[in-house]
């Protein structure tokens, strides 16, 4: 079979995509973060629940999920894992067996002193000081709410209902 081009007039390169600069800067950002955190033996999926912890501990389960904007299905492996590191313990409600508050342990709390020198760090790899690095972070917020408004805006529409 012959190769052929679909997209002659450029319409849908790869490159010129806004998603895919995303997606792919997420990916070289999880692969930095991964040479960074291997010294302290986590994922990044895990330093970011760490990071949830080191605000505030004692939290739910599903507290963490919420922050992480995943599912509660998700996040219990996860702590799960830190447990096993001895970063994190699980206590289960006295009110309500059903609700699981997660704890940092001693080691989990040291690990907050390693962890302030990784913004630092990913700074200088990726050329990104702390202003341009608060603007970046606030015009992709402002991007992510426009699209949530969208979302809610098209999930009311009366034609979506009628589906």
């Amino acid at each position: 079979m012959k190769s052929r081009i679909t997209d002659r007039k450029c319409l849908l390169r790869l490159e010129d995509q806004l998603c895919f600069a995303l997606y792919s800067t997420s990916r070289a950002f999880t692969k930095q973060y991964s040479i960074l955190l291997e010294e302290m033996g986590i994922t990044y999926p895990q330093y970011l629940t760490l990071m949830v912890l080191w605000q505030k501990d004692g939290i739910l389960i599903q507290e963490i999920a919420s922050n992480l904007e995943i599912e509660g299905a998700t996040a219990t492996p996860m702590v799960q894992r830190l447990e096993k590191l001895g970063l994190v313990t699980r206590v289960r409600s006295q009110e309500d067996e059903r609700r699981v508050n997660v704890f940092l342990t001693e080691k989990g709390r040291s690990f907050y002193k390693k962890a302030l020198s990784i913004p630092e760090s990913l700074g200088c790899v990726t050329g990104v000081d702390a202003k341009l690095a608060r603007r970046l972070i606030d015009e992709l917020n402002t991007i992510k709410l426009n699209m949530e408004s969208e979302h809610e805006m098209t999930e009311k529409s009366p034609a979506k209902r009628r589906a």
